[in-house]
């Protein structure tokens, strides 16, 4: 079993990041501030509230103008980096709200070797305009994490980050940062405006089937936006995003021989295939399964899951496929009736039930 995450905070840890600081600044108690870290509630708080609790205790030592702390952590961050220095970040977003020039020059200094998409978001809600403006000259930055940060930090539903209602409910201002960097050379910026729009499609689908029409056929990297922005209204069978793919009705296409269990147990794999007919070679097809999964208010709720996409050589194709059905953090298995689907181009073309049962008990 992987290590949680939150465990990243080792005594080595914060004893590094204690003499990373008090080179910097010669009063820093370093000895006081490790025990302060390490406190009775320590074991109890998960990954964001051990970060929150870090960058409290770094302003408890750091006696000082929140200029000066600053300039203390902006030089001892570039000890560290990835998600586990996002302390840093949080210090700005507890502390910095008041002081918008300071707070700025500092996410992005930090976001260089961490990411400071979580702590803008506080700016973004504070002082909209403002945030914006200093995230389109972001944009234009010769650094591809300064970019990104203007993408993903205006994401509209950025997982485990604090919501942005009004770009939920009006992405005008989303779509313009989408704008600057839809060309981006870096695939890890791209990633990010895909991403965004992606999250937008959730709420506005049909700005997200405009910005495609728009932008497809400049570019295979710009193909390769449009088409991943889209993945979530492709596993909706969207019809204007099917078309817009040339994802259209195909009525001599058959499925055929269609083979699964009738009963799975929670913990097992179910197993299924089938064999895929048609008259002649098909130059886009996308095929998908779906299981209609039972909830615990005894309703279903449908995922679609990829298959294939893209051109189809032969006339007849066999497909082999397993699902598992083992508890995860995101999903929970319940006993009863299930459903599997099959489907081409977003359309349904068959459909069984199966049963889910508890594993075998010894």
């Amino acid at each position: 079993m992987a290590e949680p995450l939150k465990n990243s905070y080792t005594e080595a840890y914060i004893t590094n990041l204690a003499k990373k600081v008090g080179v910097h600044y010669a009063d820093f108690d370093e000895q006081n501030f490790r025990a302060s870290v390490f406190c009775d509630a320590w074991e109890s708080l998960e990954l964001k509230a051990r970060m929150r609790h870090i960058a409290m205790q770094l302003h408890r030592f750091l006696p000082l103008s929140y200029a000066q702390q600053l300039a203390i952590l902006k030089t001892a961050s570039k000890n560290f980096g990835s998600f586990e220095a996002m302390f840093f970040q949080d210090f700005v977003e507890v502390f910095g709200l008041d002081d918008f020039e300071h707070s700025m020059e500092a996410l992005a200094v930090f976001t260089i070797d961490s990411s400071s998409e979580f702590a803008v978001r506080q700016f973004i809600i504070k002082y909209e305009e403002q945030t914006l403006q200093q995230m389109k000259i972001w944009a234009k930055s010769n650094n591809k994490h300064l970019r990104r940060l203007t993408s993903e930090g205006c994401r509209p539903r950025l997982p485990w980050a604090v919501a942005l209602p009004r770009f939920k409910k009006e992405p005008s201002n989303v779509l313009q940062i989408i704008e600057l960097l839809k060309n981006d050379p870096s695939l890890y910026v791209r990633k990010s405006v895909a991403n965004s729009l992606n999250d937008i499609s959730k709420d506005h689908p049909q700005a997200v089937a405009q910005f495609v029409k728009n932008n497809q056929g400049f570019s295979k990297e710009l193909d390769w936006v449009c088409k991943h922005a889209s993945r979530t209204l492709l596993k909706k069978g969207d019809s204007a995003i099917l078309e817009l793919f040339n994802l259209q009705s195909l009525h001599h296409v058959s499925i055929e021989n269609f083979v699964y269990d009738k009963a799975v147990k929670i913990g097992d794999a179910l197993h299924f295939s089938f064999e895929l007919n048609t008259k002649e070679p098909i130059e886009n097809i996308r095929i998908e399964y779906a299981i209609e999964y039972l909830k615990v208010n005894n309703r279903h709720n449908k995922k679609v899951f990829m298959i294939t996409q893209g051109r189809l050589e032969t006339t007849y194709k066999t497909f082999t496929k397993k699902q598992s059905f083992k508890d995860m953090t995101t999903r929970k298995h319940y006993r009863g009736q299930h459903f599997i689907s099959v489907l081409i181009n977003g359309e349904e073309k068959l459909r069984g039930e199966f049963l889910v049962d508890n594993a075998f008990e010894f």
